[in-house]
């Protein structure tokens, strides 16, 4: 049985708790921690098996896997204590692992692992293996509502304003590590299709503040020598946070299933 601490008890985190509180085979919910730990304890009382409230720092104490889910800024708080320890790290944040790389050879010396799931994007996999002959693009253009970018630091730099839109607009292009940057808590998406692909420096994205869709859509282009790549996803945005879809917890749940699984579909 593997002990798992969730680093973040938010829109994602608590749904990837109540998964494993209600029983993923092979794995126990360990722990978690939160900005409001009175919060926390008492959505706690609700669980089958209530687990402690911990500091982010301790988390790796009671667990193999540790699953962040906070703010993109707390991202080292949480892995390098975990990584030096030998665990396993599932980041959800991979928009900030584009800017602390070096948490990979931290994971690699201490034999830790950090696993970044597939979220709210489709096709991980198919672009994985595109990468292992030749990748010439990869291209996203994501679609939002306005209030799931709005406060974005790269709008505020700009002076750029979504609120009140009745059309579409273009509120960004440039590259994935740009768009990591400047959208920290709205296109992990980005991130993690470079890190799939061709690197966050040629991978290139499109941002529209859509006030016509009510979905996160994320469309991505890819040319290989090996296919073409099409794809389409929308997203239901998450009830608490609508930053984020709800597809992007339930994908953090399938990883878990598939790691204690005998069985494992898909690259």
């Amino acid at each position: 049985m593997q002990r798992v601490a969730i680093a973040g008890f938010g829109a994602i985190g608590k749904v990837v708790a109540e998964h494993l509180d209600r029983g993923i085979d092979g794995l126990s919910l360990a722990a978690v921690s939160a900005r409001d730990a009175a919060r926390a304890t008492a959505a706690m009382a609700g669980f089958t098996r209530p687990v402690p409230v911990l500091p982010l720092a301790r988390l790796w104490e009671e667990a193999d896997i540790v699953v962040e889910c906070a703010p993109a800024a707390l991202l080292r708080d949480i892995a390098e204590p975990a990584l030096a320890a030998g665990r396993t790290l599932v980041v959800l944040s991979c928009g900030a692992l584009l800017d602390n790389f070096d948490l990979v050879e931290l994971a690699r010396r201490h034999a830790g692992h950090i696993l970044v799931p597939t979220g709210a994007l489709l096709g991980l996999d198919a672009v994985q293996a595109a990468a292992v002959g030749v990748i010439s693009r990869v291209h996203m253009i994501t679609r939002k509502p306005p209030s799931g970018l709005a406060g974005a630091p790269y709008l505020v730099a700009n002076d750029i304003v979504v609120d009140g839109l009745d059309t579409a607009k273009c509120v960004f292009i440039g590259t994935a590590r740009e768009a990591a940057r400047g959208f920290p808590a709205n296109v992990n998406v980005a991130a993690a299709l470079a890190l799939a692909g061709i690197g966050p420096d040629r991978t290139t994205i499109e941002i529209w503040a859509d006030p016509a869709v009510d979905r996160n859509i994320h469309r991505i282009e890819v040319e290989a020598d090996s296919a073409r790549l099409l794809l389409q996803v929308e997203n239901v945005p998450s009830v608490e946070n609508p930053r984020t879809g709800r597809l992007t917890a339930l994908s953090v749940v399938a990883l878990l299933r598939k790691l204690s699984s005998p069985l494992a579909i898909g690259t």
